[in-house]
């Protein structure tokens, strides 16, 4: 009998992780994705509201404007793509917002349902908006890719039991959260993650130079910016075994390949 009950959970698992098997635009790779849309946009804009009110919001400045600016044209960017593929329901529930924060780390993330925020630090880094457009461009990849809901699909499987989302959060909430900002790139998470987490940067990368470019920005700008990037790092960066993003240099390389077909896009978004 125990035998028979073990079977049949093994396959009602089997069942619901190829239900929850969905595909990254552009990469067409296959990835899990086992939090409901209702459930991962209630936590993400929950998140989101709790951050932007234990940290500086900065409004009204010509920076925040360009934030706003570069933000809404990348959100119609993402639109007018996923439309192109056939897949603009992805964007359901999306309520975009781009929000700069006082605080000097060089950093931005995006939450699901387009929940943007640009840390004032790396704003000498992007040194123009095309630059700071390559930042955000990557960053809504990211979530248009769903990177973060695979993550954390990973943790709930590995680390939380694979206990549903709003189960880990009634019975583990801090940990929960904790884990759900480092899977939004609020934090570092090493171990399981890491292999994923490199994935998701080169895809992230890929995509993020599509959106600025039919958003009207030049895509080899991405390739400067990663330049004055690892200038800024100063000293040598991280063995990439042990880093959550690819070593600058093959970065770099990654970019000027993908170059061609964006600049298909800018030059298209130019007429």
């Amino acid at each position: 009998m125990k035998h028979w009950i073990r079977r049949e959970l093994l396959v009602a698992a089997a069942v619901t992780i190829v239900v929850a098997c969905a595909t990254v635009p552009v990469t067409e790779r296959r990835q899990l994705r086992l939090i409901p849309r209702s459930e991962l946009l209630g936590m993400s804009f929950t998140q989101y509201d709790l951050f932007l009110s234990e940290n500086p919001v900065i409004s009204g400045t010509a920076e925040a404007r360009m934030v706003e600016r570069v933000g809404s044209r990348i959100a119609d960017a993402v639109h007018d793509y996923m439309r192109q593929i056939g897949r603009v329901e992805d964007l359901r529930g999306y309520d975009w917002e781009f929000r700069l924060v006082d605080d000097d780390t060089v950093n931005a993330w995006c939450m699901p349902g387009g929940k943007v925020v640009v840390y004032s630090g790396i704003l000498p880094v992007t040194a123009s908006e095309a630059g700071l457009a390559v930042v955000m461009g990557h960053e809504v990849a990211h979530a248009v890719a769903e990177h973060g809901n695979e993550r954390m699909s990973q943790v709930l499987m590995t680390q939380l039991g694979g206990a549903a989302l709003s189960v880990a959060m009634r019975d583990r909430p801090q940990e929960t959260r904790t884990l759900w900002m480092a899977a939004y790139g609020l934090g570092a998470q090493v171990g399981v993650l890491l292999p994923y987490s490199r994935l998701h940067e080169s895809e992230a990368d890929e995509l993020g130079l599509i959106f600025m470019a039919m958003a009207g920005y030049d895509p080899r700008e991405a390739v400067t910016f990663w330049q004055r990037m690892a200038d800024a790092r100063g000293g040598p960066a991280p063995p990439e075994l042990v880093s959550t993003h690819p070593a600058d240099s093959r970065r770099i390389r990654d970019l000027e390949r993908a170059l061609p077909q964006a600049l298909e896009y800018y030059e298209a978004a130019l007429r």
